[in-house]
């Protein structure tokens, strides 16, 4: 499925989000699970060429196909990482990850590596999905590629465990009926075209968390 028809239809909590900590130029960030790269493109957009955005993803071949997306932006570096074993160069103002944490083994884990690349007074900021919310035809969706399709439902919990002052939390889920990119977004992630049934995307639960200071 194409990163680009994701980033289309959830294209709301991540600008809300950004919005919400203020994030500008000069701000370092890191994108775990980064895939082919949308949202380091988008974060390397608001920080600019005083910023810098670790793209990191366990997949080799997602370093090409980020090395592409952001042939506009310098300021992206990619890097072939497990979210588990994150390790940056610098400490960053921002790690941010999007339907990640639904596929690795230990999401705890994760948003604890999360946190410990992060300086004191830094953000994090996880948006996961509650697949089982979601309705086609009024019927609940099922994701069962994913190891944990509800962890949206747990992951202000998470964050609060993983030592997170938890400032914000919130859900959002995108719907529609017909042709359009919900529609397609759908269809590309489930391989069933939903017709005319009315759709409701699983909800993607926003989480804003601080690292205390030291």
């Amino acid at each position: 499925m194409p990163d680009a028809l994701r980033d289309d239809v959830y294209r709301r909590p991540l600008a809300t989000a950004l919005d919400r900590l203020g994030v500008g130029p000069g701000w370092r960030c890191v994108d775990v699970g980064a895939g082919g790269g949308d949202v380091s493109v988008a974060l390397a957009a608001v920080v600019g060429h005083t910023g810098r955005v670790y793209s990191v993803d366990s997949d080799p071949l997602a370093r090409d196909e980020v090395a592409a997306a952001a042939a506009e932006h310098s300021q992206v570096l990619a890097i072939t990482q497990a979210a588990e074993d994150l390790v940056l160069p610098e400490p960053v103002d921002l790690a941010f990850c999007r339907f990640l944490l639904l596929h690795v083994i230990d999401p705890a884990l994760v948003l604890a590596r999360m946190a410990g690349a992060v300086r004191p007074g830094g953000w994090v900021v996880a948006q996961e999905p509650i697949t089982t919310a979601g309705r086609v035809g009024g019927l609940a969706l099922s994701m069962p590629d994913a190891r944990h399709p509800d962890i949206g439902a747990l992951l202000p919990a998470l964050a609060r465990d993983a030592g997170l002052e938890l400032v914000d939390a919130w859900a959002e889920a995108p719907a529609g009926v017909g042709p359009g990119p919900v529609t397609a977004y759908l269809a590309a992630s489930t391989g069933v075209d939903p017709g005319e049934d009315p759709v409701v995307l699983p909800p993607l639960v926003t989480v804003l968390g601080r690292v205390r200071a030291a």
